[in-house]
């Protein structure tokens, strides 16, 4: 790696404007500032992120968080920046890439386009050295909006192998929540009451998928169960803890049978997970005793780098630093941009 490499990272995909300025060293990075602004108080009452109300904040907040940026780094300066230019919210990416071409004339800097997909990936690679990844690895992505498993053979390198035919895990546990009266975001709420839980209510929900012979999910007819289950039902404190633990679990048994069919089929060595949804602790608790048991390597972001950050945006900005630069006329919002 290129030492002292300074980069700025930039996402605003969905609802957290979020900023980071990372500094590559011999084997990894340096985290010299990270700041991440959240909308969720704005969006609970919506019980989901409304879009044109995310784009307002975040034009708001972009100035606010990149003074906070400099102001934590005690500098001014970086050599280049990276935006997010997708998959996400249109109205939302448009206002970090905007903010971020400003920035980037002003300051005579390069700008990189990165895939938010990717940087959930790449966010491994912030703590570690670059050498301690054996690669190709399975890398499975799980957030709000997706579910995906990714062959990894290099870095920029990717083979889809599996995803999600309706609901993403998180969008499924978004809804599951709504269902229960849980409030948003989904899976913190369920994850806090499924901790409760004692064990003294019996509640079966179907593994939607996990027996095919494939490495796709579907997590629609997950939720429509716990919708159904609810109907027959009276929703006291009791029942809705053991629906959170079962629904948890089951969205929890899906990712790690696939996951884990795609890392013996493919004969890798490294499992790597990244994305909001696997800040969850029981996920990550039953994967690493899963695939450590079978001699895998897995490898997760700590929580801060799983949720959306811009940390994960100058990472990869650094490792596609050589890439074609865009032209900026070229650089667009692109909501369903695949990696």
């Amino acid at each position: 790696m290129t030492q002292n490499t300074k980069v700025l990272g930039i996402d605003t995909s969905c609802d957290d404007t979020a900023m980071a300025l990372l500094e590559a060293e011999k084997f990894g990075f340096r985290i010299i500032s990270n700041v991440v602004s959240s909308q969720v108080k704005i969006h609970q009452q919506y019980g989901g992120v409304y879009p044109f109300l995310a784009k307002r904040e975040h034009q708001k907040n972009l100035p606010i968080v990149f003074k906070k940026v400099l102001q934590q780094a005690k500098s001014k300066t970086f050599d280049m920046i990276g935006v997010t230019v997708g998959p996400g919210l249109e109205p939302c990416l448009w206002q970090g890439i905007n903010f971020a071409k400003e920035i980037a004339v002003k300051h005579k800097k390069s700008l990189i386009t990165i895939n938010h997909i990717e940087a959930h990936i790449l966010a491994n690679f912030i703590e570690r050295k670059s050498t301690a990844i054996k690669l190709p690895a399975v890398c499975l992505v799980v957030s709000g909006g997706h579910t995906t498993l990714f062959l990894m053979k290099k870095i920029g390198r990717y083979e889809l192998i599996g995803e999600t035919l309706d609901d993403a895990a998180g969008e499924a546990l978004d809804k599951i929540a709504r269902i229960l009266g849980l409030g948003y975001p989904g899976g913190p709420a369920i994850a806090a009451e499924a901790k409760k839980y004692k064990g003294s209510t019996s509640v079966f929900l179907p593994r939607p998928m996990m027996r095919q012979k494939n490495y796709n999910f579907s997590f629609s007819g997950l939720k429509t169960a716990v919708l159904y289950k609810c109907k027959a039902r009276d929703l006291n404190a009791e029942f809705i803890q053991a629906m959170c633990a079962e629904a948890q679990q089951a969205v929890i048994d899906v990712l790690l049978h696939k996951t884990l069919k795609a890392a013996r089929d493919y004969k890798v060595k490294t499992v790597m997970l990244g994305g909001g949804v696997v800040a969850n602790e029981a996920l990550r608790k039953q994967f690493g005793e899963k695939l450590q048991a079978e001699n895998f390597a897995f490898i997760v972001p700590s929580k801060e780098f799983c949720t959306d950050n811009g940390a994960m945006i100058a990472a990869a900005a650094y490792f596609h630093r050589k890439d074609k630069k865009n032209l900026f006329k070229n650089i667009a919002a692109q909501g369903n941009l695949a990696i």
